[in-house]
């Protein structure tokens, strides 16, 4: 069960960590094209190729996570890829962090030692070959009702002439792009159960391209939430939707269970809540500590930044491999909070 953390940390540390790699590194280049002297500026540029083959690293790892423990544990964990991000950029890019950042950084520590210790090996259980399609009849029936009530709020703004986003959407748009994200994870698993199981191995790459298009269309939903919302309301809900989902999907679809120990389920619940928790605080920071006492917001005056609009960069720029941690976490620079 440690191994199988260990990597999930480890996958989503290089996918968080190669988007910044990559973000720092696109500011000298043009914007991405198959033209071959672009392609040929992007590969010779050592900040984005790093970043890229970590980020391509990162993702092959999660498979490996994958492949060795339940969704219901390696979703939640994936969900402190903030976390570490947000530690890289205080140490290597400089970037200051406040108290909330500390106190989510170390509530998502204590609920990936909580999943840990709580979690337990697992046979696979049985599962039929059409647990596919009813997977994407349920996602489709809450697409269906979440677009639905996009599309009531947008009448009434309209009807209303408002030019603003309503908090109603940006949520809307947060948790489709989550909930996508997490079924990301729970079909990838599942190619893995079923080569368990004896089916044939042709239904892993079918699971991991539907693996992909899930990342590609939830990278869709939340890059335009966060081009015409507030990021830490789409942010936020995107992570909780992508552990939710991950979580509840991988116990009714893949058969995972709770620990039989009630010690253990107590520690196991316990450590999902503490990330959760942990992962809105770092995405919400910046207005959290508005509200803390004068003397708690102090920050560490060694690390003099350049603080401009992007002070905590956060990439949500596609990627061309499963991105089953969320890196719908990340805060693009081009979408910081309106005010």
């Amino acid at each position: 069960m440690w191994e199988s953390i260990f990597l999930t940390l480890a996958a989503t540390a290089g996918n968080n960590i190669g988007k910044i790699l990559q973000k720092k590194g696109t500011v000298i280049l043009p914007p991405l094209s198959l033209k071959l002297k672009v392609i040929r500026a992007y590969a010779l540029n050592k900040a984005w190729l790093m970043g890229f083959l970590m980020d391509i690293f990162g993702a092959l790892l999660m498979l490996r996570a994958l492949s060795l423990a339940p969704v219901s544990v390696i979703q939640p964990v994936s969900g402190c890829g903030l976390a570490i991000l947000s530690i890289f950029s205080h140490f290597y890019l400089k970037e200051i962090m406040n108290a909330v950042d500390w106190m989510g950084i170390t509530l998502a520590g204590i609920g990936t030692i909580g999943v840990g210790a709580g979690g337990e090996e697992q046979k696979a259980s049985a599962i039929s070959i059409f647990h596919l399609p009813w997977l994407a009849i349920v996602v489709a029936i809450l697409f269906v009702l979440l677009n639905g009530w996009l599309r009531i709020y947008r009448r009434q703004r309209n009807q209303q002439e408002l030019m603003e986003y309503e908090v109603v959407e940006e949520i809307i748009y947060g948790l489709e792009s989550g909930i996508l994200f997490g079924m990301a994870s729970v079909i990838s698993k599942m190619g893995f159960v079923f080569l368990e199981q004896g089916f044939h191995s042709i239904l892993v790459p079918i699971c991991l391209i539907i693996s992909i298009c899930c990342s590609g269309t939830g990278f869709y939903y939340q890059t335009w939430g966060l081009k015409h919302g507030r990021a830490i309301v789409v942010s936020t809900c995107a992570a909780v939707a992508s552990i939710v989902t991950g979580v509840l999907a991988g116990m009714l679809a893949l058969g995972e269970r709770l620990p039989s120990a009630p010690t253990a389920r107590l520690t196991l619940m316990l450590g999902w809540v503490f990330i959760i928790v942990g992962v809105i605080l770092l995405v919400s920071s910046t207005r959290l500590v508005r509200y803390l006492p004068r003397p708690l917001r102090h920050v560490d005056k060694n690390f003099n930044v350049r603080k401009s609009g992007s002070a905590r960069v956060r990439d949500s720029s596609p990627s061309t491999v499963i991105q089953a941690s969320t890196l719908h976490h990340l805060m693009p620079t081009s979408s910081k909070e309106k005010a």
